[in-house]
């Protein structure tokens, strides 16, 4: 198995990722009462709120590219992690892969956290990449306080790490792997659906965040008890109630800043053209 084919098969799934490593700091409101699964030691997950209804077939499926020969046997699901760290760190250098990513059941992360960006809430611990550094960078406006514009160089590493990978040639090598997604998404509670359907899904939903002019205002949601907090960062919401309404990936597609927005919405669609049926 070529190890660039593995390397950028997960950068391609990073890229839906992305806007759940931008984002360690924001205050993450509960999802439904979660159910656990066991999808791999490494990676235990949350099942998702609800299934999706049993079709006759994926609205978009995968299939061999034309005239590609026959594909080299992939490894299990369970024993994946030491293929694709070690995959990782050729193309990237180890030390990019420990600045990105938590190699510990990667495919899983990849896919429990792409299915919960539609949703009110993706849960920290189970990310396939590291919490962004710093905290949020804020200023004052009158009586409100606003996101900084500066805000957004946090995330532009990252961001330019997902770009620097082709969406095409993702996509092709996307194919090639696929069956270790779609076991680790029939895992995750979904034994009757297909993967790519909820992966065009979740493009589709990121792709149609709002992109604000200016940078959104946020207030400081108040604890109380004795004890005081030392991480009062985590605790910021959108003072707009149509944001703070917003599902986790869309309010992250907002918060990473205009310009990253709209490079990871350009890389997105590019992918989406690769894997999904024409609209």
């Amino acid at each position: 198995m070529p190890t660039r084919s593995i390397a950028l098969i997960v950068a391609a799934l990073l890229a839906l990722a992305a806007a759940g490593g931008a984002a360690w700091w924001w205050r993450g409101k509960p999802a439904a009462p979660p159910v656990a699964v066991v999808m791999a030691p490494a990676a235990p997950a949350e099942a998702p709120a609800s299934a999706p209804v049993a079709e006759a077939g994926p609205r978009h499926p995968i299939t061999p590219e034309p005239g590609a020969s026959a594909p080299a046997p992939l490894p299990a699901l369970a024993d994946s992690d030491g293929v694709v760290g070690d995959a990782l760190a050729q193309l990237l250098g180890r030390s990019s892969v420990m600045t990105f990513l938590v190699g510990e059941g990667f495919v899983q992360r990849c896919v429990v956290t792409i299915d919960n960006l539609a949703r009110p809430s993706a849960v920290p611990r189970l990310w396939p990449v590291q919490p962004t550094p710093g905290k949020l960078q804020r200023i004052v406006a009158g009586d409100a306080e606003l996101i900084a514009p500066d805000n957004a160089r946090r995330y532009a590493p990252f961001v330019a790490f997902v770009a620097s990978v082709e969406p095409a040639r993702a996509a092709a090598l996307y194919r090639r792997f696929y069956p270790l997604f779609q076991q680790a998404y029939a895992e995750l509670g979904y034994p009757k659906g297909h993967f790519n359907d909820r992966l065009v899904e979740v493009i589709d939903h990121l792709m149609a965040a709002p992109e604000p002019a200016q940078p959104p205002a946020v207030h400081l949601v108040e604890v109380k008890g004795e004890v005081p907090s030392t991480r009062p960062w985590v605790r910021y919401e959108y003072a707009d109630e149509k944001l703070e309404s917003l599902s986790a990936g869309q309010k992250i597609m907002v918060r990473v800043g205009l310009d990253n927005e709209r490079r990871l919405k350009g890389w997105l669609a590019g992918f989406r053209r690769a894997v999904a049926m024409p609209r």
